[in-house]
């Protein structure tokens, strides 16, 4: 009996004092910050993990970047498309958030469901926009998103 309270005295203790969150280090936090976008199956990679809301929601401010990179990588590298700022600014000089964008259209069943129900101007409300931003949103997911969410399902569709 009383090496039965020890141990759960101790073992108690030990795991308390521990404190694995703050000296673990996160491995998918190191993981995605050390991505690089070389070819398009490194693309395909990163946006395979955008399918874990909680993943999303949990590391969102550093996916926001590393999306951007992937954009900026298949638009410039990979398509050899050069004159499109990344990120897009809309004309109140207010960033657009691609990420962001891009969420919200595959929830919403995608650009062509988007465009045929006329649900742009909720997405720029959703992204912070006035309703009247819409077609500066559908513009800027054509220009930077669309083509990336083609070669994506082509890509995918055909492996």
């Amino acid at each position: 009996m009383h090496d039965n309270e020890f141990k759960e005295r101790y073992l108690n203790s030990y795991f308390e004092d521990l404190d694995l969150s703050s000296h673990e280090p996160d491995w998918n936090m190191m993981i995605v910050k050390n991505m690089e976008f070389n070819e398009f199956e490194d693309c395909v990679a990163f946006i395979n993990l955008l399918d874990d809301r909680g993943f999303v929601i949990k590391y969102k401010h550093m996916l926001d970047s590393k999306f951007e990179e992937l954009v900026k990588w298949f638009l410039f590298n990979y398509m050899k498309i050069t004159n499109r700022p990344i990120p897009p600014v809309a004309l109140h000089k207010r960033k657009v958030n691609l990420l962001s964008l891009y969420l919200l259209v595959a929830a919403d069943g995608g650009y062509k469901t988007v465009t045929m129900e006329n649900m742009w101007p909720a997405i720029a409300k959703d992204l912070g926009f006035d309703y009247g931003d819409g077609d500066y949103m559908r513009t800027t997911y054509a220009m930077y998103l669309d083509i990336l969410e083609y070669y994506y399902n082509y890509h995918t569709i055909n492996k």
